[in-house]
């Protein structure tokens, strides 16, 4: 750090004999299980001890010029290393949209004059567009956003699911790269509220085109629901904070390779099971399906059909092929005991997620499908759906328990 530049540090940072330094903290990627970036951060070091400028930067009382030199000289330091680095990781920048929006004014962005100082290729950077109350036009923040875009950076929004980050955000930016907020991770361990929300995400970032990224990693448990979310890279102090110097890429493979591998135990096994179920239920019942087809009255021979369902089944109904339920709803009430619901003849489920994959899928040689685990709409339990073609144009569907979401 030059003496001009030590001399544009605020009096609000409180250094004590200390220096500001960029440091790293690694972004994994689960298909390579290799390194593939650092998020820059703020420290204050000295010899013995070392202090997270994240304070400073949230402190609202602090004048915004301020913030911006001291993320500049960060900024600066990450990429004179960046240029020197041999196998170029790709660096993650924070900015928040105010000081984005500020290009208005001054019409330079300070990251795109580094790019060109240290002759560093755009697409090793990562624009993160942080959480923050942004009160300007939202086409004005996306305007700004583009010119990275166009110079060939990468666009990350921040915080997802919390705070400032909402939809609107995500449409306008169109990120390459959705960074959820870890408490998102923590309270679905044990609340399904918040696991829907997360794997809502996941389904978000595939649907348009993103790469969903967790941070706060601290636990191995964390990881597991990072991988079962879908996320495709992971940060967090299971695998390091914040460093003074980039690690060896590979570093942290066997602990990505070893939770992949109980995922796919897992849930490849669960999988299994679920469909070795369901193809043995579809045998049972389509035996029982008449020669000359499904009787006409349907709410009789679904009736007969009850004692041979799985215990877990919450519920059982008959449908066309066009999604026109002709039963009445079979709900078990408790134990054994069973209700019959007149009042869903002729409901029309086309619309439900899992009825087309079934029309589609069912045929005389695979007779049952399973769909996903979801909420269901009346208990909110997790329940996974069985679909049976039981005989041509007629799909019998069965809600059952999920007893082992997690």
């Amino acid at each position: 750090m030059s003496e001009y530049q030590a001399s544009l540090l605020p009096k609000a940072l409180g250094l004590q004999g200390e220096k500001i330094a960029a440091f790293y903290q690694p972004i994994i990627a689960m298909d390579t299980r290799r390194i593939i970036g650092y998020e820059v951060l703020g420290r204050a070091v000295k010899s013995d001890s070392v202090r997270s400028l994240g304070p400073f930067f949230c402190d609202e009382r602090i004048a915004l010029e301020d913030h911006i030199n001291v993320d500049r000289m960060l900024r600066e330091q990450a990429f004179a290393k960046l240029a020197q680095t041999k196998e170029q990781p790709m660096l993650f920048i924070n900015l928040k949209p105010s000081w984005i929006y500020r290009y208005e004014e001054i019409g330079e962005l300070y990251t795109l004059s580094l790019l060109d100082k240290y002759g560093i290729n755009p697409a090793r950077v990562v624009i993160e567009i942080t959480e923050e109350s942004f009160g300007g036009p939202m086409e004005g923040l996306r305007a700004v956003v583009d010119l990275y875009r166009e110079r060939g950076c990468q666009i990350a929004i921040d915080d997802v699911g919390s705070g400032f980050s909402g939809m609107d955000r995500i449409a306008q930016i169109q990120p390459n790269l959705l960074k959820l907020d870890i408490h998102m991770i923590k309270r679905s361990a044990t609340h399904d509220g918040y696991f829907g929300v997360l794997r809502s995400f996941s389904d978000l970032a595939e649907q348009i085109g993103a790469s969903l990224l967790i941070e706060g990693v601290e636990r191995e448990e964390d990881l597991a629901r990072s991988i079962q979310a879908g996320a495709r890279y992971v940060q967090g102090f299971l695998f390091a904070g914040a460093e003074p110097e980039f690690r060896e890429a590979t570093c942290f493979a066997p602990i990505i390779t070893r939770a992949l591998e109980r995922h796919l135990l897992q849930f490849v096994g669960m999988e299994r099971v679920w469909h070795r179920q369901a193809e043995q239920l579809a045998e049972r019942l389509t035996t029982l399906v008449p020669k000359t087809g499904v009787p006409a009255l349907v709410d009789g021979w679904l009736t007969g059909l009850l004692q041979e369902l799985d215990e877990h089944c919450i519920r059982v109904y008959l449908c066309t092929e066009d999604g026109v339920q002709l039963s009445s709803n079979y709900s078990r009430t408790a134990g054994t005991d069973w209700s019959c619901e007149t009042q869903y003849k002729g409901a029309n489920w086309s619309w439900r997620p899992y009825f087309v994959p079934s029309l589609v899928q069912l045929d005389e040689n695979r007779r049952a499908i399973v769909s996903r685990a979801y909420a269901d709409l009346e208990s909110q339990a997790w329940i996974r759906t069985v679909s049976v073609l039981v005989a041509p144009g007629l799909i019998l569907f069965m809600d059952l328990k999920e007893l082992d979401r997690k």
